[in-house]
């Protein structure tokens, strides 16, 4: 596994896209002999329930503070949900007070109280209760000058925490059935010891973002759309840190409103990875989603209709 608890001391360009990169992390994962295990429940609630579950195992095994990534999208809706109706009590302050927050990716340049800030939908899903209760809550500072020396700091701030206790991760869809982790996308050029990077937005993404958030309920004013049509970049966590959490929890629950998941998943499950280095490297370039099968300790969970093709 690659330790998150190193400096941060290289910078590459690959194409477009720049990636930060740590010290000490030039070995490459293993291969795992094990196939992938993913977990079948009945329902979008009852998978959020069980991602809560991991967190609240996890807190069980582990003494003192714990650092979470939180998964933005449908994935975690269920769970900040059931979070958010527990925060307005006192039954989980122990634990709350135990976290601490950080997210996984972001809009840049973008004032960070748009309404268009991802960090707007976690407000509204878990809640002012849990996030006055959290010990921390640092989310990417996305109204700097400076995104690449902002981002060193977030960075910087994780290793401080001692890396990553879980990364609660999804799956996005891509062409050619091959996916997406955070903001990694196919071809893009990151490699395994690469924590974070600046990544190249396009006026279509940042158009349908603008339509999802308005149609989620967000009020967003003429000026805020405006100046969301001026990000120019994604600032995302890497390979390296998705490696280096100590533990992955993954959802997917959105099959039915995209379908596309369905080959993707199917895509991630069935590919043989090569036990050759490089080789290995090329397949998740290229397939960024298998990042989760290189992790010896992922809590995969979906719902029947993510597997409705396998037969069709």
């Amino acid at each position: 596994m690659i330790s998150t608890a190193q400096k941060i001391v290289d910078r590459r360009v690959a194409g477009s896209n720049l990636w930060l990169r740590l010290a000490g992390t030039g070995s490459f994962p293993e291969t795992p002999s094990r196939p992938f295990g993913y977990t079948i429940l009945d329902n979008e609630d009852a998978v959020g329930l069980a991602m809560f579950e991991e967190l609240c195992r996890y807190a069980n095994e582990k003494v003192g503070d714990i650092t979470i990534v939180l998964l933005g999208g449908r994935g975690g809706q269920a769970m900040y949900r059931h979070i958010a109706e527990l925060a307005k009590g006192d039954q989980i302050d122990p634990l709350l007070a135990r976290l601490n927050v950080i997210t996984q990716d972001a809009l840049a340049p973008l004032p960070m109280k748009s309404s268009l800030s991802f960090v707007r939908d976690f407000e509204r899903l878990l809640g002012n209760d849990f996030f006055a209760k959290v010990k921390n809550f640092m989310p990417m500072n996305t109204e700097s000058d400076d995104l690449e020396s902002e981002l060193t700091n977030y960075l910087e701030h994780i290793n401080s925490l001692g890396g990553i206790d879980i990364f609660f991760l999804g799956l996005g869809p891509e062409a050619e059935a091959a996916s997406h982790l955070c903001y990694i996308k196919p071809g893009c050029g990151a490699r395994f010891n690469d924590f974070a990077g600046v990544i190249p937005i396009s006026s279509s993404i940042l158009e349908h973002h603008i339509s999802k958030f308005k149609i989620g309920g967000s009020g967003v004013s003429e000026s805020e759309e405006a100046e969301c049509r001026k990000a120019t970049s994604i600032l995302t966590l890497g390979p390296a840190a998705i490696l280096g959490a100590k533990r992955i929890v993954q959802s997917i629950v959105d099959a039915s409103t995209a379908p596309a998941k369905r080959a993707s998943f199917d895509r991630l499950i069935d590919t043989v990875l090569s036990t050759d280095a490089e080789e290995l490297q090329r397949q998740v370039d290229e397939n960024p989603g298998l990042l989760v099968r290189l992790h010896p300790d992922v809590r995969s969970y979906v719902l029947p209709d993510l597997l409705e093709t396998n037969n069709a």
